[in-house]
């Protein structure tokens, strides 16, 4: 019987083999993302791309462009913080739009917009044209980096998803390293304006990829869109910038700023009453009734505040103050922003071994630590100086960026995460976007009173500026030290792959 039973199982033994040769290759062959799926991401991680690159670029630009077009700091910048602003609001809708609109129209109505809008950029225009031109393109960002994420999650089986994640996040790590750069180098030798002339090839190949590969279907909704909802947002997010910029432009307090102060307040609270009252909602605002949720989102905000706002103000700050060009400005925040890129991917399995606690110790630490240094050294700053303290910034910002919004996701119930994404989404934008005109009203402010010395008013709106970093780095400290215990008595909600 044993020798029979040998036997058997001698002849059964490459029969098992194969067999489990071809399952084996069946299970790869569902976890192989085909070539159609990778340039489907690569099409909307592309036009992700430019719209952070000419977004970062222009930062070391705005000293040539307010000689150019005779204009205050205050208003130059609404660049930066009115596409940030459009991209906050076009974002507000992408669950939406992605629930009622197949991917590839979708694609194709943000990169024709994006063509349009860069294609004025290049033309001589006036200042509130060019604007208009950015807004545009804003406007494309706000579909595609929405887009991006959503091929992503339905395209790449589970076991490739934390690559391809990882993937996206070095595409928007490494478009702000780029992105200033590149626009002091095009300035510094040619024309601001050819920062968009480069662009368009980009788009063409981007426009191409996506027409023929993008092919995901819209899932249908059954809830109505919250138009009600996004008319107040936008209202409210659009008059509560105007605070500061009314502060720059008028050198303080005027009837502007009280006017806009009321706008600000009666629409806040007509959108949080609209968003707590609809069946449904533009934003699922209960979700920061839990107090971790809460609190990491105000870290979010506040990382994204001192990154875009630091990013604006630096270059700036610097060429005022040492009088050096456009070039050697972005060349100076190139080491902290390739420290930042690097760390990126790799922050993330700190989190994954160790938990949040440490990393977001670091995160905030290094903000204050850096924003304190600024502060101290304001007068004594130099190109090296400044490019090592931003590196502080930058690091503090990427220890703890991906990983707020991932430990706070934890928390949300897997039906509600569409919700969660996009209020966070909405939360760091419009961060970024509040970060680019509070510094540049520090600025605009102290300039108007020393309108005669240029140095001073730098030297005395930076350590303004660096006073509010100090601030929001405390702030965000202690709300990461205050959520190590009452994250021990909230009950996770959703487990990652493998946990």
């Amino acid at each position: 019987m044993s020798g029979g039973s040998g036997c058997a199982d001698f002849h059964l033994y490459p029969e098992y083999l194969i067999w489990q040769s071809v399952l084996r290759s069946e299970i790869l062959q569902e976890e192989r993302v085909s070539t159609q799926t990778n340039l489907s991401i690569a099409a909307a991680a592309l036009l992700s791309f430019i719209g952070i690159l000419t977004e970062t670029s222009l930062n070391v630009t705005f000293t040539t462009m307010t000689h150019e077009f005779g204009l205050p700091l205050s208003t130059i910048q609404l660049l930066t913080s009115g596409y940030l602003l459009m991209v906050t609001i076009v974002m507000s809708t992408s669950a939406f739009l992605l629930k009622r609109f197949d991917t590839r129209p979708l694609f194709r109505c943000a990169v024709v917009v994006s063509i349009v809008g860069t294609v004025l950029c290049c033309l001589p225009l006036d200042y509130w044209l060019l604007l208009l031109a950015r807004l545009l393109q804003a406007a494309a960002t706000g579909i595609s980096t929405p887009l991006l994420i959503h091929a992503i999650l339905s395209l790449v089986p589970i076991s490739r998803r934390g690559t391809y994640i990882g993937l996206a996040n070095m595409v928007t790590s490494f478009a702000p390293a780029l992105g200033p750069t590149y626009g002091g180098l095009i300035n510094h030798y040619f024309s601001w304006r050819i920062i968009f002339v480069l662009t368009l090839p980009l788009l063409v190949i981007a426009w191409i990829l996506g027409e023929t590969n993008l092919r995901l279907k819209a899932k249908g909704a059954d809830e109505s869109f919250d138009g009600i909802g996004l008319v107040l947002l936008s209202l409210f997010m659009v008059s509560f910038t105007q605070i500061f910029d009314q502060i720059g432009v008028n050198g303080g307090w005027s009837y502007r700023v009280g006017i806009a102060i009321g706008a600000s307040v009666l629409l806040l609270g007509l959108f949080v009453w609209r968003c707590l009252n609809a069946k449904w909602p533009l934003l699922d605002l209960r979700l920061l009734c839990k107090p971790i949720v809460a609190l990491r989102g105000v870290n979010y905000a506040v990382l994204q505040f001192i990154n875009i706002g630091s990013s604006f103000l630096l270059p700036v700050f610097a060429e005022n103050l040492l009088g050096i060009d456009s070039l050697t400005a972005g060349l100076m925040l190139l080491p902290g922003s390739l420290l930042g890129a690097f760390i990126a991917p790799l922050v993330g399995k700190v989190y994954d071994r160790r938990g949040p606690t440490l990393v977001l110790l670091i995160s905030n630490s290094s903000l204050l630590v850096g924003a304190v240094a600024l502060w101290f050294m304001t007068d004594k700053a130099s190109v090296v100086l400044l490019a090592l303290l931003y590196m502080f910034l930058r690091a503090g910002f990427n220890f703890g960026y991906g990983n707020t919004m991932s430990d706070a996701s934890k928390f949300v119930p897997v039906e509600r995460q569409t919700n969660f994404n996009s209020l966070f989404n909405v939360l760091q934008q419009y961060a970024g976007s509040l970060g680019t005109s509070v510094l540049s009203s520090s600025l605009s402010l102290s300039e108007a009173h020393f309108p005669d010395d240029i140095k001073v008013a730098s030297i005395d709106g930076g350590e303004n500026a660096f006073a509010l970093l100090i601030g929001l780095s405390v702030v965000a400290l202690v709300l990461t030290l205050v959520s190590v215990r009452i994250r021990k008595h909230q009950p996770v909600q959703m487990h990652s792959v493998g946990e």
